[in-house]
């Protein structure tokens, strides 16, 4: 472990977190997720390691990193959708899980039916369903989902109704309606409060049932029935982390939840008008190498695309993301100014105190008038104001601090993006580049056909030996890079 490393492993925290393992051109090895980052991390570094004799990738891992990264989060189910994301994002070679496309499951009730379903989807559409989730154990969740039937006797995804009358509907034709326990034949007003109950319940309001099922679990336990004990012990454990808060989407309408959002926020910040217009600025760099930045816009609470900006840095080189959210602040209002373009209903900085003040500078320094500007400092999800104002905090469920949120993640998002195109392509040229005796031509034919420096790395010598010029030896050395 270098120097480097050694340290910002002393300096890490006890708590919950992702991270991120680097090798020495800051490319990523390795996503993983802890429950206490310092135990975690320090972990690899233990000569005395099990996985060293069981799991030699990972020991010819640890040779390769030359510096990490760390995120805390809230949770431990936190960090694990937060793995998966970036897992998914950077497709790091040492990863095997989250690698494909799939995304954490959500729960999705479609309150416009007749007779609303529960299903399990992967994407949320922009209409006027309520989602619940992600939820980041797919197995429990679907546990649940057959608990929920069982409990409150709702359809799910698979479920075809009939229709008896103008009133009543038959939820089963088959022997289900005999097994689920509850009236078969309803009407609609009666199935709708069954959801409704089932809602509540997705919502976070279960403390009541599972003391129900703990104290049949104990009784059971008392009775000697331990097959059964341990049936409902598995039932419970399954509820408890499928409901753990990990991120709920409130059950309205999207566009009376951004509408509502965009109140409460204009309420807390104490704005004169509706801040329709917002963007965010997010600095990303790897110790200082391929720093850059994003620009994101929301209208009306959503994601403006055409509008989004990334920049380069172009003012120094090195590690000071103060200097960068000045310049790149800088930049997008003088151009705005320039070309006679209103300025944003809000700003929003990724940060603290430190880059709402250096966001405040590219106004001051440059004479231009300053918006509404606040920061949104992750550990605590505080926001500073730039008027100095005191700190505020809001509650974690409200909605105004979750379209804060969004916004600031899809900033992350983007500056994180353009951060590892550059390094793919500086990767490209410099690996390949240095290589002893692959002219320009092997190498554009080697990018051709693999397109990676991971595919190539992956490929086998025979492979390899396909590009016209390299033989046996040559690859063999390829596959050492």
């Amino acid at each position: 472990m270098n120097s480097t490393v050694k340290e910002k492993v002393r300096q890490l925290p006890d708590g919950p977190g992702v991270y991120l393992m680097k090798d020495r051109l800051g490319s990523i090895l390795y996503v993983g997720k802890a429950k206490n980052l310092r135990k975690r991390v320090s972990s690899y570094f233990q000569p005395s390691r099990k996985f060293r004799v069981e799991q030699p990738k990972i020991t010819a891992m640890i040779e390769l990193i030359e510096d990490l990264e760390t995120i805390s989060v809230q949770s431990e189910s936190e960090a694990i959708l937060l793995e998966g994301r970036l897992i998914k994002e950077w497709k790091p070679r040492y990863n095997t899980d989250f690698t494909d496309d799939k995304r954490f499951l959500l729960v999705k009730v479609d309150i416009q039916q007749t007779l609303p379903r529960f299903r399990l989807v992967r994407f949320r559409s922009d209409d006027s369903s309520l989602y619940y989730g992600p939820f980041a154990h797919s197995g429990l969740l679907r546990r649940t989902l057959g608990e929920l039937r069982l409990k409150f006797g709702i359809l799910l995804g698979d479920a075809s109704p009939r229709k008896l009358d103008d009133e009543q509907w038959q939820l089963y034709d088959d022997v289900r309606g005999e097994i689920y326990g509850l009236p078969n034949i309803v009407s609609e007003t009666e199935y709708r409060s069954r959801v409704e109950q089932a809602c509540r319940f997705m919502d976070g309001k279960s403390r009541e049932w599972l003391e129900e099922i703990e104290a049949a679990m104990l009784k059971a336990s008392e009775d000697l029935q331990f097959e059964k004990a341990a049936e409902l012990r598995d039932i419970l454990q399954a509820l408890r982390r499928t409901i753990e808060k990990t991120r709920k989407f409130v059950r309205l309408p999207a566009a009376q939840r951004q509408d509502k959002a965009l109140k409460l926020l204009k309420q807390h910040l104490q704005l004169k008008k509706m801040p329709r217009i917002m963007e965010c600025f997010d600095i990303s760099h790897i110790s200082g190498s391929f720093c850059v930045a994003s620009m994101v816009r929301f209208f009306e609470g959503k994601p403006d695309r055409s509008q989004y900006r990334r920049y380069k840095i172009k003012s120094f080189i090195g590690n000071d993301d103060f200097r960068a959210m000045e310049e790149v602040v800088g930049r997008r209002y003088r151009k705005l100014h320039d070309e006679d373009k209103p300025f944003p209903d809000l700003v929003v900085i990724d940060g603290g105190i430190g880059q709402v003040t250096a966001a405040l500078k590219a106004f001051e320094g440059q004479g231009l008038p300053t918006p509404p500007l606040i920061g949104l400092a992750k550990k605590e999800e505080t926001i500073f104001f730039g008027d100095r104002r005191e700190p505020l905090a809001l509650p974690g469920h409200d909605e105004a601090r979750l379209l804060l949120q969004r916004i600031r993640d899809e900033a992350h998002r983007f500056a994180n993006s353009f951060n590892a195109e550059l390094r793919r392509k500086q990767l490209k040229s410099s690996v390949l580049d240095d290589f002893p005796g692959l002219g320009p031509a092997r190498r554009a034919a080697l990018l051709k056909k693999f397109r990676t420096i991971q595919a190539i790395r992956q490929a086998s010598i025979e492979e390899l030996c396909e590009i016209p010029g390299i033989g046996s030896e040559m690859a063999k050395k390829i596959l050492e890079l």
